[in-house]
């Protein structure tokens, strides 16, 4: 948690390269603003009319991290699951999941500490699974009074949103404003 209070997030290392846990702090960092910039695409918004799926908060945690592990390659390795779960047991890691007819098809996982959130991995099984989990995610940050969440680098995923890369000197900046907020996730 100290790390991630300083700038820092962790990922594993797949046994081939070496195993174990490494520490990054990109520069620029990819924030996704909780302010109108935050941007849900059209599409997106017909389907969350629809209403085609149901979200929850941690109800599944670790399956949501090993859904979010299941690709050719990934960071989030046993030992990561291992560490993020205990994170989740503490009250610090959380899941936003979709659900559908009483299955999980989406979802995503991050760190929570006082005003930041820390946005680590997400997943599909259904189109917009993953995407209708992040809208909730953000007015869950927003209505709860959260000030950064951290994406730490921008996709052309999250791009659509209106994710924005940040240069390391405002990052921090923006991160150590966070941590004067007080906020409760659950």
């Amino acid at each position: 948690m100290q790390a991630y209070a300083s700038g820092w997030f962790p990922m594993g290392v797949e046994p081939e390269q070496g195993g174990g846990i490494e520490w990054f702090s990109p520069d620029p960092r990819g924030v996704l603003p909780l302010d109108d910039r935050f941007h849900v695409p059209s599409r997106l918004q017909r389907v969350m009319r629809q209403q085609r799926f149901e979200t929850r908060v941690d109800t599944r945690f670790a399956d949501v991290m090993r859904a979010c592990a299941v690709r050719d390659e990934t960071w989030i390795t046993p030992e990561i699951v291992d560490c993020y779960v205990e994170l989740h047991r503490l009250g610090f890691a959380h899941s936003v999941e979709a659900w559908r007819q009483e299955r999980l098809v989406g979802g995503l996982y991050g760190v929570a500490l006082r005003g930041a959130f820390f946005g680590e991995s997400m997943f599909h099984a259904e189109a917009d699974a993953s995407k209708v989990a992040l809208c909730a995610l953000v007015e869950r940050l927003r209505g709860r009074g959260y000030t950064l969440l951290d994406i730490q680098w921008v996709t052309p995923h999250l791009a659509q949103f209106g994710a924005i890369q940040v240069r390391r000197k405002r990052y921090l900046k923006l991160l150590d404003e966070s941590l004067k907020v007080q906020c409760t996730f659950a």
